[in-house]
């Protein structure tokens, strides 16, 4: 028997993704149910109409508890969009015994949680990067060490309160409890990055349809969260100028690309013309999209698509680098650059990101599930998956801030009800 059942919902501007996992006893959640549906109401990350929202959501959700057979009354939220900001603070406190115990811990994360932050924000995570006990730094576990003063380096992620508020409150009408908000990069990092990579420092990109989600670590920890407003409908808006389609074809071919390179119809056999095809130079250069149905347009010039998508993702890649080192975050990370969501799946963008990045590049597929996996094996679910290894984590115990506005009774959780359980939760 199920030990409990964990249900995650990545709200995206192009899809929204739903799982339903059940952990067992093993502690290893296995996936019974799994959906993903085009989205409404949600541009870059925001909500910009809730009915629409409340409606992709609500559809979403159906169809992943008809599949899983079971009704969920709570779910583990992603968030993305530019409104996301981090910095690094520390926190100090006096020990209060000879030995430190977790209510130590807990205090010094609530010291560095002080930190100022503007008016109409909200903390979404205080991330302990190391602890340093009487001067010795590099602690990642202190309870049960002897000192006297506890100092920890925190990474807290933010976001503005409207955005989450109008986030929480699609969920809420549904009668759905939000056990936690996790924004998507760090929800990502956790089902595709290695513990070596982030030793040896990486830098994790999840590009979405709207939001690409940044994520930095160094030795173990991490530095850096935010996003830059251009993704994959991006990319889509400009393949529909360059190649005179409609978005809705241009949407198609971007999806079905690899598929079409490979000279495969819709219906996954093999035409004789592009057997033929690959006999001569013309496969090479040319993309055959007849099988989509596109009216007018039955090839593409495969180097114009190229030079498309690799303008777009400079230019997104350059965003980056320029946000990274406005905040003071270097972009020479020796593990390199880990590409995850929907649209790391493109032609070249490993290559276009070691281009620009100048370091090693590769797509992170998400790992860490049992059941249900093939279904969700995509890079487009890492935050799905990384959510709902987050809340196998979190034994089920919600732990939004309350300084939200939201109380328990709206089914939001309380602060860091269990100190073991959220820096277990929480230390990379």
């Amino acid at each position: 028997m199920a030990k409990r059942v964990i249900s995650a919902l990545d709200v995206g501007s192009s899809k929204i993704c739903a799982v339903i996992a059940s952990v067992e006893e093993d502690g290893v959640p296995q996936v019974i149910g799994v959906a993903s549906q085009p989205s409404s109401g949600i541009k870059k990350g925001v909500v910009v109409n809730i009915d629409d929202a409340i409606n992709s959501i609500a559809s979403t959700l159906e169809a992943t508890e008809r599949m899983a057979g079971i009704t969920v009354p709570s779910v583990f939220l992603s968030v993305s969009g530019k409104h996301i900001t981090s910095t690094n603070n520390k926190g100090v406190v006096a020990v209060s015994t000879d030995e430190i115990i977790e209510d130590d811990v807990f205090r010094s994360i609530e010291s560095a949680r002080t930190v100022s932050i503007p008016p109409g924000r909200e903390i979404l995570h205080v991330i302990p990067r190391e602890f340093i006990v009487d001067s010795q730094g590099g602690v990642k576990d202190p309870v049960g060490m002897t000192g006297t003063r506890l100092e920890v380096d925190a990474h807290i992620v933010s976001a503005t309160s409207t955005v989450l508020h109008n986030l929480l409150k699609c969920v809420q009408q549904l009668g759905l409890k939000v056990e936690d908000v996790v924004f998507s990069g760090w929800a990502s990092s956790s089902a595709v990055l290695t513990d070596t990579e982030k030793e040896l420092g990486v830098m994790l990109l999840d590009i979405g349809g709207g939001v690409t989600s940044i994520a930095t670590f160094v030795e173990g920890a991490i530095s850096y969260s935010g996003c830059v407003p251009f993704g994959g409908l991006n990319v889509t808006s400009d393949l529909a100028i360059g190649l005179r389609v409609s978005l809705d074809d241009a949407e198609r071919i971007k999806v079905n690309v690899f598929d079409l390179m490979r000279g495969k119809v819709a219906g996954g056999e093999e035409s004789e013309d592009n057997v033929e095809k690959k006999k001569g130079v013309k496969k090479a250069r040319i993309i055959d999209v007849s099988s989509l149905g596109i009216e007018g347009a039955k090839e593409i010039e495969r180097t114009l698509f190229e030079e498309i998508i690799e303008a777009r993702f400079c230019e997104i890649f350059d965003l980056i680098i320029a946000q990274l080192q406005q905040s003071g975050v270097g972009t020479s990370m020796p593990a390199g650059v880990v590409l995850t969501g929907g649209s790391s799946m493109l032609p070249n963008i490993t290559k276009i990101a070691k281009k620009v990045f100048k370091v090693p590049a590769r797509v992170g597929y998400p790992k860490g599930l049992e059941g249900l996996v093939d279904e969700i094996i995509s890079p487009a679910y890492s935050t799905t998956q990384g959510l709902i290894l987050y809340g196998a984590n979190s034994n089920g115990e919600g732990r939004i801030s309350e300084s939200m506005g939201f109380s328990k009774g709206d089914g939001i959780g309380g602060v860091f009800s269990k100190v073991g359980r959220f820096f277990k939760n929480l230390i990379p």
